[in-house]
């Protein structure tokens, strides 16, 4: 076997009762939930296990949400004496990275997140930004296209390049739709509109940038202990400073998935383990590249079999 790289799921991942397994099987994860309760001073872990699907995705709680339950499913699976060579997160996923590579603590990271959404959803008024997924275009034409709607005064951009042909973009509601019909005219084979609160990834996100480093400056980053591949620049990272500014860019930058998966494979990368709710980035990494051994660890029976298939 080659290296392993954990991954981490980012927002559109939650659901209702996520984790809820390992909180009530775990003394690791019970921790974990309890901590992002008194941290938050509310009840996040209610929420998670009993509230209800559309307060849990607002921004300011899925963000803390998913991070919590990333965290809580990583410190039950570590027993295990499985380690990672890298990690890395999709978006939001991507505290729960630093967290792994000891680069924040659990603590940091779920105030962090909260404000992060919380930023996020103040940046633009509510149905002034949005985002569509264009299916089976090129991301160099899809930028020309999102280039020149740009220029017309409709700002619009790639946010999320997720794998071959799935590329997400972001901007004004003007932009997007119309970056969505243009990329169609150009050859692209769909153009999904995202039911999202906001236009993410993109500049529209600079306001909360700005205070998203405020808040970052207050937190105890230290150097990563595990090379953390960032969104930003798809190459692995561990120096704090770099760090903190690289998360701060990454609110109006795009999502670099499809080449961070590649530079962990170009890194002796071969066994990706996603651990956090669903399997969203299982199915983007075997997109990327279909010879690579992918597990999910989403509930307790994903996690044995995780276990059983590395350790035999």
């Amino acid at each position: 076997m080659g290296k392993i790289a954990f991954v981490f799921p980012g927002q559109g991942s939650q659901a209702i009762g996520m984790g809820k397994d390992f909180f009530e099987s775990y003394e690791q994860a019970k921790n974990i939930y309890q901590q992002a309760d008194t941290a938050l001073a509310f009840d996040l872990s209610g929420l998670i296990f009993e509230g209800n699907q559309e307060e849990l995705t607002l921004t300011y709680n899925a963000q803390p949400a998913l991070l919590t339950t990333s965290t809580a499913m990583l410190r039950v699976f570590e027993e295990s004496g499985i380690s990672a060579d890298y990690v890395a997160g999709h978006s939001l996923g991507e505290y729960s990275a630093l967290v792994a590579a000891n680069a924040m603590t659990f603590e940091d990271a779920v105030v962090a997140v909260r404000k992060r959404g919380q930023f996020m959803d103040e940046a633009v008024p509510a149905g002034k930004g949005t985002m569509a997924a264009v299916l089976g275009m090129e991301a160099s034409l899809l930028e020309e296209v999102t280039n020149e709607v740009t220029a017309e005064g409709h700002p619009v951009q790639l946010a999320n390049i997720n794998c071959p042909g799935q590329i997400v973009i972001s901007g004004t509601v003007e932009g997007v739709e119309k970056a969505s019909a243009l990329a169609k005219e150009k050859g692209a084979k769909r153009a999904i509109p995202l039911v999202v609160s906001g236009p993410f990834h993109s500049s529209l996100m600079k306001p909360a940038a700005e205070k998203l480093n405020d808040t970052l400056q207050t937190l105890q980053l230290k150097d990563a202990s595990i090379p953390v591949v960032s969104n930003v620049v798809a190459q692995p990272i561990t120096s704090k400073e770099e760090i903190q500014q690289k998360l701060v860019e990454q609110l109006y930058s795009p999502v670099r998935w499809h080449e961070s998966v590649e530079t962990l494979i170009e890194n002796g990368v071969d066994t990706f383990i996603e651990i956090g709710p669903g399997k969203v980035l299982a199915g983007l990494v075997k997109k990327v590249n279909r010879s690579v051994t992918i597990h999910s660890v989403y509930d307790l029976e994903s996690m044995e079999t995780t276990i059983k298939a590395i350790k035999g």
